[in-house]
C-alpha cells in the first residue's frame, strides 16, 4: 500500500487525530477501537486523509458533518470515493446527526457489511 501513502499529509493527520470531532471520538471509543479487528484513525491514503481505516477488509468509515451536504463539498466526496473505490477500498459514510441519533443502528450497519459478529 505504499503507494497510497502521502508523507506531506502525516503532520495534519496527527492533528486531526488529537482534535477529533465529537462523532468521530464517540465512534472510536464506544465502537471501533473495541472491535475483533484494527482500524487506524486519521489515516493517508493517496492525496487523502481518511477518519478510519481498517486494512481488513480494506474499508474506510467518513463521518460527514454538515458542510458534506453543500453542493461542492458533496462533488468532491464523490472524487474522493471514486479515487478510494479505484483502490479496491470500500467507503462507508454516515452523517453526524447518524451517530447522535441512531448510534447503535450506525453499529450495527458497520458490523453487518464488515461482516462481524459480536
Amino acid at each position: 500500500m505504499n503507494d497510497l501513502y502521502n508523507k506531506d499529509l502525516i503532520t495534519l493527520s496527527q492533528s486531526l487525530r488529537k482534535s477529533m470531532t465529537k462523532e468521530e471520538r464517540k465512534l472510536w471509543y464506544d465502537f471501533l477501537k473495541r472491535l475483533p479487528i484494527n482500524f487506524y484513525r486519521q489515516k493517508t491514503i493517496g492525496n487523502y486523509i481518511v477518519d478510519f481505516y481498517c486494512a481488513k477488509p480494506k474499508t474506510v468509515i467518513e463521518l460527514d458533518g454538515s458542510q458534506h451536504y453543500q453542493e461542492e463539498n458533496e462533488k468532491e466526496d464523490r472524487i474522493r470515493d471514486c479515487y478510494l473505490n479505484s483502490k479496491g477500498i470500500t467507503v462507508l459514510r454516515y452523517s453526524n446527526y447518524e451517530i447522535n441519533k441512531n448510534f447503535e443502528g450506525v453499529c450495527q450497519d458497520i458490523l453487518t457489511k464488515l461482516r462481524i459478529n459480536l
